[in-house]
């Protein structure tokens, strides 16, 4: 069992699109589980449009539960599933720390900007104040940019984990989301599937 807590300060940086591609992805070979802990509840959202389909093909088990129950229902879920995802509120307070706590891995979706990198230091930090083990994740990036490199390049230099995985900017991503669907299902075979199951491999290396 795994419990992947996907933070992040800054809004639209992706955080729900990514739990989502990963809990669709990840429930194709074992029993997965989702925490919406954002008062947008995006991520519910989507889970209900997947709910809503005659017959979901890989069944994800949903949870919306904050407040001082996080702790509980995040252990319970752990219990009963190989993969728990957490998405977290697009701010540190209370909720997020208690996620980043109960987490094995914190992922931090960053767009390759220098204004997401700033935005991601506030929960860089909560995730070291909790000794828990973070990574950086490129989201909706171009394939190569002179700005993109020098992004990797002070990363690197700030003794930051960066995943070699990245996932490009493309249509698939949205189209599967709004469908309810991850885009591994809808378009197994496209470059964005392709994108998620490395990320999903990577992701599983650092677990272990």
């Amino acid at each position: 069992m795994a419990v992947v807590t996907v933070a992040q300060q800054k809004g639209g940086a992706g955080k729900t699109a990514l739990a989502a591609h990963l809990g669709a992805y990840f429930a194709e070979t074992r029993s997965v589980a989702l925490i919406d802990i954002d008062p947008q509840r995006s991520l519910a959202r989507w889970h209900g449009l997947r709910m809503a389909r005659a017959r979901p093909a890989n069944p994800i088990t949903l949870a919306e539960i904050a407040g001082w129950r996080l702790p509980a229902e995040v252990a319970g879920l752990a219990r009963r599933h190989a993969m728990v995802l957490v998405d977290t509120p697009p701010h540190t307070d209370t909720e997020a720390r208690l996620a980043i706590r109960a987490a094995d891995l914190v992922l931090v979706p960053i767009q390759p900007a220098p204004p997401d990198l700033w935005a991601a230091e506030a929960t860089l930090a909560l995730a070291a104040a909790e000794r828990r083990p973070v990574r950086l994740v490129f989201n909706r990036a171009p394939a190569a940019s002179r700005l993109r490199s020098l992004l990797e390049a002070e990363i690197a230099e700030r003794g930051l984990a960066l995943l070699a995985a990245a996932l490009g900017n493309r249509m698939g991503f949205a189209g599967a989301f709004a469908a309810g669907l991850g885009v591994s299902e809808a378009s197994p075979r496209s470059r964005a599937a392709d994108e998620i199951r490395s990320l999903a491999a990577e992701i599983e290396g650092v677990l272990g």
